[in-house]
């Protein structure tokens, strides 16, 4: 089927854009994720007219599409399991109007969120979702997997943000949904349904976001804790104060470890760390930093360090941005890996999630590290593998299922910023079964061929997640 459409495509967006090579689709057959498969052509579309004309083809000839940015999503939403076509739409990466004087922007999807910010910056406003992959994910990639980051308690995530967008929908239309006002009730809210649909209903063209104001300072607060019960605490005493920080990060002892044999950063040899992160106008800063030093002491803090240093705050925040990478040299045989990844609780809840989390790694015998953006209860644990002993990966997802378990009784929920995809397909539809049938109706109604990113989220069928490894798994 994909050879009879190979010579369209080449018309559509010219043979330099539309590659079949051995290396292009080895290159394309993963994202930051643990899968890998490969796709049978990878397109590279300039406009949004050659994008409808791939969906009409794609729609026509029913061939899977999977629209992607920059690759860095962590549960496999860009592997093409099905194959296909790979739609790269980093090549549509204009920034097309900034109105400052209403509060919006217009991009293209494959615009880069740190070059965006660069030029909002002049201007003094920023997009401040600030995902941990800044430097090289796209806009269109955020809003389709509803991305944020450590700020999110403060600014919201990137739904918060979005005002409209153009979609070119599976059946080839060309919809323009939601508004450049800052309100907006007239009908049903598409937009908002699009964001976080990770590529299972249209393809995004194009996007409207909201612009906040960029603060004038910022300061940080390093607390460390002997005990990471206490550390959960502090972040629950903060919230409550009430105090709304730009961020709160909190990493355990693991995560401590990684990080000061890989970087050198020299973070104390402690349980527990938090970072505190407040921003706003000299005078409330200052404030709430006194704030915030009293409120970490009160609640068991062994050490707090207080700075406002561009260069301290740098190094501190690398640190914290470092643990994925870093977790991999904390043994010799191991590396880590986005399992069960970025589950959230309710803020209370933090103190208990830690504290089991630390439970069930003694209890299975499996190393990982607790991190994450405690302010929301978002956390991440990065899991330690083999990557080619089937035992391993066995033991991991069995342990996967019981912090996913722990996270549900908690009343969070399976993933609170990078999605669903294939990871955590099978614990999100325990999370979500109320309302599954009704996903799946929307999908079918839009997508009838079924040809957007399918297999994926409500539509994974092959019970475990660990499958489709991009990892030579060669022993048991």
């Amino acid at each position: 089927m994909i050879e009879d459409a190979l010579s369209e495509l080449k018309q559509i967006v010219g043979s330099t854009w539309c590659s079949t090579s051995v290396a292009d689709l080895y290159d394309y057959s993963f994202d930051s994720s643990i899968h890998g498969s490969r796709p049978d052509v990878v397109v590279r579309p300039k406009t949004t007219e050659e994008v409808q004309k791939i969906v009409l083809l794609a729609n026509e000839k029913k061939i899977p599409i999977i629209s992607r940015g920059a690759g860095t999503a962590m549960c496999g939403h860009t592997v093409p399991i099905k194959g296909g076509i790979i739609l790269d739409l980093t090549r549509m990466d204009e920034i097309e109007e900034v109105r400052v004087e209403d509060l919006y922007c217009r991009v293209q999807p494959g615009v880069i969120y740190d070059a965006l910010n660069k030029v909002l910056g002049k201007k003094g406003f920023w997009f401040p979702t600030s995902p941990g992959s800044a430097e090289i994910c796209t806009i269109g990639g955020m809003v389709a997997t509803n991305a944020s980051g450590m700020r999110a308690i403060k600014y919201g995530a990137t739904r918060d943000h979005v005002l409209g967008m153009e979609i070119v929908m599976p059946t080839g239309e060309i919809m323009r949904t939601g508004t450049k006002t800052l309100k907006n009730a007239s009908g049903y809210q598409i937009d908002r349904l699009m964001v976080g649909s990770e590529g299972t209903l249209g393809v995004i063209t194009d996007i409207t976001l909201k612009l906040t104001m960029k603060p004038q300072k910022v300061a940080m607060v390093l607390a460390a804790f002997d005990n990471v019960y206490d550390a959960g605490k502090c972040v629950a005493n903060i919230i409550s104060k009430p105090l709304i920080p730009s961020s709160i990060e909190i990493m355990d002892d693991v995560c401590i470890k990684a990080i000061n044999k890989c970087k050198k950063t020299g973070f104390p040899d402690v349980e527990a760390l938090v970072n505190v992160e407040v921003d706003g106008y000299p005078c409330t800063v200052e404030q709430e930093m006194k704030v915030v030093d009293e409120i970490c002491r009160k609640s068991g803090a062994s050490t707090v360090e207080s700075s406002d240093d561009k260069a301290t705050m740098a190094k501190w925040t690398e640190g914290r941005k470092s643990i994925l990478p870093s977790l991999s040299r904390y043994g010799d045989e191991f590396v880590s890996v986005a399992l069960a990844d970025d589950m959230a609780v309710p803020i209370s809840k933090v103190p208990d999630a830690v504290v089991r989390f630390h439970e069930i790694s003694k209890e299975t015998g499996t190393i990982f590290g607790t991190y994450g953006h405690s302010a929301d209860g978002n956390l991440h644990t990065k899991l330690l593998v083999n990557p080619t002993s089937e035992g391993s990966w066995k033991a991991a997802e069995e342990t996967v299922g019981r912090i996913y378990k722990a996270v549900l009784e908690l009343g969070g929920t399976v993933t609170g910023e990078h999605g669903v995809a294939i990871t955590k397909a099978p614990y999100m539809m325990e999370e979500r079964k109320d309302s599954l049938e009704t996903m799946r109706k929307i999908k079918r109604a839009l997508d009838p061929n079924n040809i957007m990113n399918p297999g994926k989220i409500f539509d994974w069928e092959q019970g475990s997640v660990i499958k489709y490894l991009r990892y030579p798994v060669r022993d048991k």
